[in-house]
């Protein structure tokens, strides 16, 4: 596994960062660079359930380990779905499973900093860090309009 780090200043106070990371008409503008059409659903609760879906409902399963709003979420995947089949068990699943994907939010003077640090089998680092590099620019570009 690897960990991937990026981090972008944003001219908008945390809450409005974190709406756009997390709100249901923004999350698929920022995340459609790793797969168009994708969507989060969560209970948004430490131990509870949260996937990520592209549009065919094939994705990945999760769970948040923390969470303080607007500060810090961090997901824990735990395996995936894929053609409506759930797999926590597999091999391939255990070789990534419990990686972290932690998002920070720092605020000084209503500028944020995000942080964010994802593992990943190395396989997928270099399209990962095209698609983080995308969509944290998009998630900029949003904040601030």
């Amino acid at each position: 596994m690897k960990t991937l780090q990026f981090e972008t200043r944003i001219e908008r106070p945390a809450g409005k960062v974190w709406e756009v990371l997390w709100g249901a008409d923004t999350y698929n503008q920022w995340t459609k660079f790793f797969n168009p059409g994708s969507r989060i659903e969560s209970d948004w609760q430490v131990g509870g359930r949260t996937v990520f879906l592209d549009d065919k409902g094939n994705g990945m399963i999760s769970t948040i380990e923390s969470i303080n709003p607007p500060f810090e979420v961090t997901f824990k995947h735990l395996g995936m779905i894929q053609d409506g089949v759930e797999d926590l068990t597999s091999d391939k699943v255990k070789s990534w499973s419990g990686g972290l994907e932690r998002y920070q939010l720092s605020e000084q003077d209503g500028i944020t900093t995000l942080k964010v640090s994802a593992a990943m089998d190395e396989a997928y680092a270099e399209m990962m860090t095209e698609a983080f590099d995308k969509g944290l620019q998009t998630v900029k570009e949003l904040s601030e309009d």
